[in-house]
């Protein structure tokens, strides 16, 4: 980037620059042109600075696609680190409006962005915090396995969970060992797998994972116990002697 000028005053600091590259690469096939076919201003806000709005004055230039068979003739030319296509803003504008949003939530967020001077609306930080891409979650070794309620008493779903991260890995829409199986067959790392003891989560663990042990979750272990029979007495109600 080459900075051309430079004004600054009571409100605003308005910088001017363009790309120095020869040309850029095409967003579709990534075939590399530098014959030109217009050109054109953008003004993408930056981080606020000394109490004063930052706006760039950005020269970008549209491109012809060499590529015949690609579907995008013309392509305009995005600055890495500072533009992405249809953005108003930098790149650390929107790093920076995420971040907030991460912490403050929507509502929370768009106040505290009005106070360093970024007049934002809640639904533009919520939108903001879910455009980056989910990261890959590492491929569990011990998965806990158990069903999860759609419309109680009538749809359930099954839920798998890492158990030494407690977050959950997947979601299926229905309790079928087939399911199962198939989910837990993407993923050969699995040594353990924790469930409880519904007919179609062990057939679902024993296809899908063979070589992981299955063990029983704690709260089965506990409640699904036979139950000692307790001695009762007249005018005595009998209890559970396992409820602790």
């Amino acid at each position: 980037m080459a900075v051309l000028s430079v004004d600054v005053n009571n409100e605003a600091i308005r910088i001017e620059v363009r790309a120095t590259t020869i040309g850029s690469e095409c967003p579709d096939c990534e075939s590399w042109s530098s014959r030109v076919h217009s050109s054109c201003l953008r003004f993408p806000a930056d981080v606020p600075t000394a109490g004063r709005r930052v706006v760039v004055c950005l020269h970008v230039r549209r491109f012809f696609c060499p590529n015949a068979s690609c579907g995008r003739p013309t392509f305009v030319e995005q600055v890495l680190g500072l533009t992405r296509r249809h953005s108003r803003r930098s790149e650390r504008l929107r790093q920076v409006l995420a971040a907030v949003g991460l912490a403050l939530a929507g509502r929370a967020g768009a106040r505290m962005a009005r106070v360093f001077g970024v007049p934002v609306s809640r639904s533009t930080v919520l939108r903001l915090v879910a455009a980056p891409p989910e990261p890959r979650p590492p491929a569990p070794r011990v998965v806990g396995v158990d069903e999860y309620a759609t419309r109680k008493g009538r749809l359930y779903g099954t839920v798998l969970v890492d158990v030494e991260t407690r977050r959950p890995v997947d979601l299926l829409s229905d309790r079928k060992a087939s399911s199962l199986a198939s989910r837990l067959a993407e993923r050969p790392g699995i040594e353990v797998v924790c469930r409880d003891r519904a007919p179609f989560f062990t057939e679902g663990a024993a296809t899908g994972a063979p070589q992981a042990a299955q063990v029983a979750d704690r709260w089965h272990l506990w409640n699904n116990r036979p139950t000692p029979p307790v001695p009762t007495r007249p005018g005595l109600r009998a209890c559970r002697l396992d409820r602790r």
